[in-house]
């Protein structure tokens, strides 16, 4: 019995004109389909508006129905915005999304990749560390379905979702140079063992100078904590206190940004006309802020989409998948930071 509009695989077969076994190899991803198959199953669950019973499937195959996401920071724009890609994604292949911020505590991160992670009840981890290094990683229940996302490489156990940090960076640190500018300034490094996401933005930048030929004063390349707007605020009241401070600034995220640029109008200067500022992650508040904000632009939607589709195919399958590098396109987005609102318009 078939109560109001909901449909079974029944109906999408015979719409489609297949199997009812082909129809859940297509819906599961438990076999492979050949394109065209794929296609006329789809648009029938489309047009039928099919949904898969996601509970029954889990229960039968002894698991959860839910993926855990594991960040740092749930204040910090760009986890927002990833976030809200992962749940979208996560929610149409019926799954929930549990969420956790571990604030870059190592033990706490640790614990997500132990095998007492299994008794939180989630089939697999998403997992952007801050406080494990890429050598902690290798430590972990080799069973446990896991995808990272962030600046860490993976060992083949595990899917990496990211973007090429050290050619985006290399990116906007040369816009600065092409504008003319040549004391560009670096806020945002960390020397230190987890610090892998600043490391690769630094050698972007000094890469940038290295292929210009101008070379890099280290007195510009200041260190933070975090990558957030104190951090940038703090940074830039420094570099403006320097005997020859710059004019432009490449900021390791777009609220280190914000906080540069606060400074800049607290001090009564100008941006861009006395200093050219660009950022790194495209967050809305930048789209919004006067003026805008030049940044690079990772796409987050597909990081989002990969990662879930990723983890998925870990958890679905019943032999090891090697784990892949994946890489997302990014972008320089040229805004009013850099050029001026004319000139972005």
């Amino acid at each position: 019995m078939r109560y109001g509009n909901r449909r079974d695989l029944r109906d999408v077969a015979a719409r489609a004109g297949v199997s009812s076994r082909t129809v859940s190899n297509v819906v599961n991803g438990y076999a492979p389909v050949s394109e065209a198959t794929r296609a006329r199953v789809q648009q029938a669950v489309d047009e039928l508006g099919y949904r898969p019973n996601v509970l029954a499937r889990n229960l039968a195959a002894g698991r959860s129905g839910q993926i855990a996401v594991v960040v740092p920071y749930l204040d910090t724009p760009y986890f927002a915005e990833l976030l809200q890609g992962i749940i979208r994604a996560a929610r149409v292949q019926g799954y929930n999304v549990l969420i956790d911020q571990t604030d870059g505590d190592a033990e706490h991160e640790r614990l997500f990749l132990s095998r007492g992670s299994q008794q939180l009840l989630f089939d697999g981890v998403i997992f952007s560390p801050l406080g494990l290094a890429q050598s902690d990683l290798a430590v972990r229940d080799p069973s446990l379905p896991l995808v990272v996302l962030g600046e860490r490489v993976s060992d083949g156990g595990f899917d990496h979702v990211g973007i090429d940090d050290v050619t985006a960076s290399r990116e906007a640190t040369e816009h600065l140079l092409d504008l003319g500018r040549r004391r560009v300034a670096a806020i945002g490094d960390q020397p230190y063992r987890t610090g892998e996401a600043a490391q690769l933005r630094t050698r972007g930048f000094r890469l940038a100078h290295e292929r210009a030929g101008i070379p890099v004063r280290e007195e510009l390349i200041i260190s933070t904590p975090r990558f957030n707007r104190s951090d940038g605020a703090s940074a830039m009241a420094h570099l403006l206190d320097l005997e020859e401070p710059p004019d432009a600034v490449f900021c390791y995220s777009d609220l280190v940004a914000l906080g540069a640029m606060h400074t800049l109008a607290a001090r009564g200067l100008r941006v861009p006309e006395d200093v050219a500022i660009v950022g790194y992650d495209d967050i809305e508040d930048g789209r919004y802020s006067n003026p805008t904000v030049t940044t690079i632009s990772p796409d987050k939607k597909m990081i989002a989409e990969t990662a879930v589709e990723r983890l998925l195919k870990r958890i679905g399958s019943s032999t090891p998948v090697p784990g892949l590098e994946i890489r997302a396109p990014h972008r320089l987005v040229v805004r009013e930071s850099t050029v001026g609102r004319r000139a972005a318009d």
